[in-house]
């Protein structure tokens, strides 16, 4: 039977130290091996936290299922800012076109059937981190995609 191990990594810079190390190294699998896959697969990703799972099933055998990154964090990946605000304010403003983009990355992971809904979702988590859609409130945007603002776009990346 495989042993699972979980964990939420730096892309592109995760390390033999914890949290995979100490997880890990009782297994018997090659650690270093195992972190140097993750960095490989996780690269793209660099700077963001990474949900990964490791399906250690023998000594030399092992299975690497990155996840994606938190909604908020490809948003302030896609905006070019430091972090978020928890408050009102704003930090950043994203285009539809980045909207999209987030969405199509998520969109596995969301409960949002079309591109449409999922864009909303996205636009809702933008507004929480300090971000504007196109100069938009993330309520006046949900309120454009809603009514039809967006479809032509929408439709032409769905």
């Amino acid at each position: 039977m495989a042993s699972v191990v979980e964990a939420l990594v730096p892309g592109g810079k995760a390390s033999a130290g914890p949290p995979l190390g100490p997880a890990l190294g009782p297994l018997g699998v090659n650690v270093a091996q195992v972190v140097a896959k993750i960095n490989e697969q996780t690269k793209d990703l660099n700077g963001m936290q990474v949900p990964v799972k490791i399906k250690v099933k023998s000594r030399t055998e092992f299975e690497i299922e990155v996840g994606t990154p938190p909604t908020s964090a490809l948003i302030i990946k896609e905006m070019g800012v430091e972090k978020g605000t928890g408050d009102k304010s704003i930090v950043g403003n994203l285009s539809m076109e980045q909207v999209i983009k987030i969405a199509n990355i998520k969109r596995k992971g969301l409960l949002s059937k079309t591109l449409k809904n999922a864009a909303s979702e996205v636009i809702g988590t933008a507004g929480s981190v300090g971000a504007t859609i196109d100069g938009l409130t993330s309520k006046d945007a949900q309120a454009a995609v809603v009514s039809g603002k967006y479809d032509e776009i929408l439709e032409a990346k769905a």
